[in-house]
């Protein structure tokens, strides 16, 4: 069964990486129900977890990134290869999993989380400067795209509360290929990939202006 390892919320805190001047990306786990909502367009600083924002508007946040999801598996992973621990929360995901193929999910996937909560699975993290920084890694960046575990971005279909240790559920699977893995390849080091996203509809309206143009 899948289920929701952790909640976490994010503490302000300086951002030397960037000159936003404070960063979100330092999320801890949180106790209790977190209410989930649709936050909105872009812009404003707001995202699904109440009680968390993100402070580079220009790039994050919005209903399309609403919440940032991150498979458990793939942190150990990463925490065997790095040689260092990695708690629920330090890659700045919102709901850290077990049991959930989060980078083999599809675009437009919808999950259940808890009896409440429908998210929409919209399209994989691009990693930034600030995370790089954040992890004090170097070549963190290129090391984090080789790999193509990026996690998933979800949209908030149907608000409500979730908590640790709700079960996920796959709710719907549209009929396509394009999974998180296959965007994150095709946008960021596969170019080549990009005319197999176009039947992914789920994905960002921005992102499909941009592979249009660039795929013509």
């Amino acid at each position: 069964m899948a289920l929701l390892v952790s909640v976490n919320v994010g503490r302000p805190r300086p951002n030397p990486w960037k000159d936003t001047g404070t960063t979100g990306i330092d999320k801890r786990s949180v106790d209790g129900p977190v209410a989930v909502t649709a936050p909105g367009p872009k812009g404003t600083g707001a995202v699904g977890l109440a009680g968390d924002r993100v402070y580079d508007v220009k790039h994050h946040g919005g209903a399309d990134q609403a919440v940032y999801a991150y498979a458990r598996e793939d942190l150990d992973r990463w925490a065997a290869e790095l040689g260092r621990d990695l708690p629920d929360g330090v890659f700045g995901e919102n709901l850290t999993t077990s049991g959930l193929d989060v980078n083999g999910a599809l675009i437009g996937e919808r999950w259940r989380v808890g009896e409440q909560v429908l998210l929409e699975v919209s399209c994989p993290r691009i990693p930034c400067g600030t995370f790089q920084g954040w992890m004090e890694e170097r070549g963190w960046i290129k090391r984090f795209t080789r790999a193509t575990l990026p996690g998933a971005y979800l949209r908030v279909i149907e608000p409500g509360e979730i908590q640790t240790g709700d079960p996920i559920t796959v709710e719907d699977r549209p009929a396509h290929d394009v999974t998180v893995a296959l965007a994150f390849r095709a946008l960021t080091a596969e170019p080549d990939l990009l005319p197999r996203l176009l039947v992914a509809e789920a994905l960002p309206e921005e992102d499909l202006r941009r592979i249009h143009r660039r795929v013509g």
